[in-house]
């Protein structure tokens, strides 16, 4: 995976977790699949790569929608589902090339972490692959109204920062995440999904 270039004038550094920072999808798609499997659900890995980077609500819409009437609140299968991926943090992994930009810019720019995940789960994360100690700010689902494909989670992590949206670069590997960062006027660094052998773009919002 090669990175582009920084333009020279950004000012501050905002980074998804799932997929950008930190290789996850195991580690929910395993806590998912068990948390669905006593009422006969079970979501594949292809299917659930498709939904990589969505909030955890938003998947379960989802599963009824494509994969499978879930016959529970919602609320009992997000508590099962947070509880089974705290098991499995053994199974993440850090996206080396995107940790080593945070590493090179740690106290050179202000740093964010923007996630449509659970604050409990993205800090766990972060904590798990030893990345905590690299960013200023974490800005999650609980603290906006809307998630990814909405703006708000960026702007709320420029604010934590600082650092006005037309001075920050995203880096993002979803969708999702990049029209997110295109509306919040920001710039984007496209990740490629983990493993790929691609080269990531710079995007600039209209």
């Amino acid at each position: 995976m090669d990175l582009p270039v920084l333009p020279d004038d950004f000012r501050g550094l905002i980074f998804d977790c799932d997929g950008t920072l930190v290789e996850t999808l195991r580690a929910h798609v395993q806590a998912l699949g068990d948390a669905l499997a006593p009422y006969g659900v079970r979501p594949t890995m292809e299917w659930a790569r498709s939904k990589y980077g969505q909030s955890p609500a938003t998947v379960l819409l989802a599963v009824d929608n494509e994969v499978g009437r879930i016959p529970v609140p919602h609320s009992e299968v997000l508590r099962a589902w947070a509880m089974n991926y705290g098991r499995n943090l053994h199974l993440l992994e850090q996206i080396a090339p995107v940790c080593d930009v945070a590493r090179h810019w740690r106290g050179r720019v202000p740093m964010a972490v923007a996630s449509n995940g659970h604050r409990s789960s993205v800090l766990a994360t972060l904590e798990a692959v030893g990345l905590t100690p690299l960013f200023d700010a974490v800005a999650t689902i609980e603290d906006v109204n809307e998630g990814k494909p909405a703006p708000d989670l960026f702007l709320a992590a420029a604010r934590k920062i600082g650092v006005s949206p037309e001075d920050c670069v995203v880096f993002e590997d979803s969708e999702e995440g990049l029209e997110a960062a295109a509306r919040a006027g920001m710039r984007a660094v496209r990740v490629p999904a983990y493993g790929a052998v691609a080269s990531t773009q710079l995007e600039r919002p209209a």
